[in-house]
């Protein structure tokens, strides 16, 4: 390969390379293991085959994009102004900008797809596109719709997935391939004739702690107040047996599931809502249980604490309700004794212990997992005080806590690599793309049950030289069930996997029929859209104006089928703009009555009627608002009433995303053939400029809008001017021809009456 330099590949990646090379494939490959330059290769390739084409590789963190940048930089045969990063620090017009220059992109997903959608940038020469992560290719994730626009658009589509680990669900796996048009699966293990002489041998122990007996006080505290809260429920009969919701979420989030369904369909019985209530309440007990099992005093005392600070300012039952459990308080005063006493949990010891024992030379890197931040502060300060180097690698910041910027994340990284200190402790950032070149350990200060983070967490060791991970576990809690939770879930995904070969050619029947689908209900959709075309369309796409968080709502979606100029932007006050005028809040059933109680709405329709003219609230769903919420209809008539009447802010209401949608286009289809197409989203109705009153007065004219109103004002200077001039005048300029002349004169010299 003619564009590659100073890299040999290996077997593997040989092999690998000459089957994606055909088809859309996904390939999982471990850590550590070169699927960027497999990838590097994919793009010579298309770039021999396709010369004009470019090349887009999309990764979940800006630290990953700045390592498949450093990768093509050292292997690749390529200008450096050729290559482009997109990033959030990149603003739109200047990635609209590099990409007419570039032929290798390397971009984070979200904002490439507010580029899709907003026009700037089209897909339709990328020959390869890249999916790293690619396990993250499911539900609303920006990939899901970035495969679909390029698979759609492209002149000469192939599409890889790149994954260590694509998770142990069938379903998953199965949406991950539908949503990547994957046709192929490769998939390399440690074991794998061709990998083994390429890993090292990483030594894996579990490290087993005691369960300390204060620590048991207050854990019994804790699961005395769950089980009352399971019991309560089991009385109101939406449970039958407590002792299988000892240890699962995912039992209690079943649970609300059912009760949310339930309200629903308008059953607003007590026993429903007061379920729920207790649902939410052991969810919240259950999170503490876990704190006082695996993380220890400082993570529980901080967690009680904040549900008893916001017991005193929130009208949320649930957080009252608790906060006043006598055996909740019991747990929270225990857990100060804990603090008082300086009692930890074990695991704090041992990890001390393990690290002072490997910090043999001062290049000696470790890597500490942990989920919490409030642990990893706490690892943190413990290591500064035995004199050992550490810092603490945690995303952005959060609602109570500072955080690293994706910058700062960089250079931590890079004074990693370089030595300036030897332990870093992470949170669940760090599983993914960590550019180091060598950790000698990786220690988990809890193990998980997600196969993918075990993986990867496990895979930032034995790149180089025999590498060693060790798992603190607490016996008799669940670590314990975590533990052989992801080491069944690892096992079963290599089933899965092989499942999914098996059954490839049925997901490309499946997908050519879907395809075959759309495409008759595309055509159908322009026919439709042929036969209601009137002057609006004939001269130009309707422009509707979409606040940014809207993006991945199914209305978005809906409105992307039609041929119609999208644009996302920020917008203070409206969901959707569809003219200079017109500011749209968007809401569904639940949303709606949310908002009417809790004032949202009262806020948001203020600020629609500073800001627009013609201000709309849009109602979507076929719920009956009067039963969403346990609340007298009364005050919901009279909300309502001081919404419509005393705002005077009309209530629209459609039924599905669909018909929101077509709506949408009605409105915009209409405003727009009065006043035009030429708007601005940030309009607002502070006085205006001289200047601004002139075109607003000249724009109101039949046929002109903002546009034409300008043109008119540069030719004839003045309002008066374009008043007093005649229609033969008026015609000689531009767009302003006989009919729209003489409409204009209608109004200007005919008769008021």
């Amino acid at each position: 390969m003619k564009m590659i330099k100073d890299f040999t590949p290996r077997l593997y990646q040989e092999t690998i390379f000459a089957s994606a090379s055909s088809k859309n494939t996904l390939i999982v490959l471990p850590t550590g293991l070169g699927k960027t330059n497999i990838f590097m290769m994919l793009a010579a390739h298309r770039l021999s085959q396709y010369p004009n084409s470019k090349i887009l590789l999309v990764g979940p963190t800006r630290p990953l994009i700045d390592q498949y940048k450093k990768v093509f930089e050292r292997h690749f045969e390529i200008r450096p102004e050729k290559m482009a990063v997109f990033t959030g620090n990149v603003m739109p017009e200047k990635r609209a900008e590099l990409w007419k220059t570039a032929k290798i992109i390397f971009s984070t997903p979200q904002g490439l797809e507010n580029d899709i959608i907003s026009n700037r940038i089209a897909l339709d020469d990328v020959s390869l596109l890249g999916i790293d992560e690619a396990h993250r290719a499911v539900g609303d994730y920006s990939y899901v719709y970035l495969a679909k626009e390029y698979e759609k658009r492209s002149h000469y589509p192939r599409i890889i997935g790149l994954t260590a680990s694509p998770g142990s669900e069938l379903e998953k796996i199965e949406e991950v391939i539908k949503n990547l048009f994957i046709e192929n699966i490769e998939v390399r293990t440690d074991n794998d004739p061709d990998v083994r002489e390429y890993v090292k041998e990483v030594d894996v122990r579990w490290q087993k702690v005691e369960f300390p007996e204060e620590f048991k006080h207050v854990h019994s505290h804790l699961v005395a107040c769950y089980k009352s809260k399971l019991e309560e429920i089991r009385k109101l009969g939406y449970i039958t047996d407590i002792n299988s919701y000892t240890t699962s979420k995912r039992d209690i989030l079943r649970l609300q599931a059912g009760l949310q369904g339930e309200l629903a369909q308008g059953n607003r019985d007590f026993s429903v809502l007061k379920s729920l209530s207790l649902a939410a309440e052991a969810l919240k007990v259950q999170h503490a249980i876990e704190l006082i099992e695996t993380q220890g005093a400082t993570a529980l005392n901080v967690y009680l604490e904040d549900i008893n600070k916001q017991a005193s300012t929130t009208k949320v039952k649930a957080v009252i309700n608790l906060a006043n459990d006598i055996n909740f308080r019991t747990a929270l005063v225990k857990s100060r004794t804990l603090l008082e006493k300086g009692l930890e949990h074990p695991k704090l010891k041992e990890l001390t212990s393990l690290i002072k024992e490997h910090l043999t030379r001062p290049d000696y890197k470790i890597i500490v997992f942990t989920q919490y931040r409030d642990t990893g502060s706490k690892i943190k300060e413990i290591l500064e005080k035995q004199g050992t180097s550490a810092e603490l690698f945690i995303g952005q910041a959060n609602k109570r806590q500072n955080g690293l910027t994706q910058k700062k994340q960089i250079e931590m990284l890079e004074q990693f690599r370089n030595n300036r200190f030897n332990v870093l402790i992470s949170s669940s950032v760090g599983e993914e793309g960590l550019d180091v070149p060598q950790v000698d350990l990786v220690v988990f200060y809890e193990p998980i049950p997600s196969a993918i983070r075990h993986i990867q967490r496990r895979g930032r060791t034995g790149r180089q030289e025999k590498g060693k991970v060790i798992i603190l576990m607490t016996k008799g809690t669940r670590d314990e069930g975590y533990r052989w939770s992801a080491h069944h879930k690892e096992n079963r995904m290599h089933s899965v996997i092989d499942k999914v070969k098996n059954r490839m050619h049925f997901y490309k029947y499946a997908r050519d029929e879907e395809r075959d689908e759309e495409r008759d209900e595309e055509q159908k959709e322009k026919k439709d859209s042929m036969k209601n075309s009137d002057s609006c369309t004939t001269s130009g796409r309707i422009k509707i104006f979409v606040d940014h968080r809207e993006k991945g709502s199914a209305v978005m979606k809906a409105l992307l089928k039609h041929d119609i100029d999208l644009r996302l932007d920020t917008l203070n006050s409206a969901d959707y703009v569809v003219s200079s005028r017109c500011g749209i809040e968007y809401k569904t059933c639940n949303d709606f009555v949310d908002s009417l109680i809790d004032g949202r709405l009262i806020q948001q329709v203020h600020e629609l009627k500073e800001n627009y003219e013609k201000p709309l609230i849009l109602v979507e769903g076929t719920e009956d608002i009067y039963s969403i919420r346990n609340i007298h209809p009364n005050a919901i008539r009279g909300l309502l009433a001081m919404i419509t009447v005393s705002y005077g802010v009309p209530l629209l209401y459609t039924r599905t995303s669909i018909d929101t949608a077509e709506m949408l286009i009605s409105i915009a289809k209409r405003e727009q053939e009065e006043i035009g197409r030429d708007f601005s989203p940030h309009t607002s109705r502070k006085p205006m400029t001289v200047r601004e009153a002139q075109e607003y007065v000249i724009s109101a004219l039949p046929g002109v809008g903002a546009s034409l109103a300008k043109t008119l004002l540069k030719r004839f200077g003045t309002v008066k001017g374009v008043i007093n001039a005649d229609a033969s005048e008026l015609k000689q300029a531009e767009k302003i021809g006989p009919k729209k002349a003489e409409k204009i004169k209608e109004v200007t010299d005919g008769l008021y009456g």
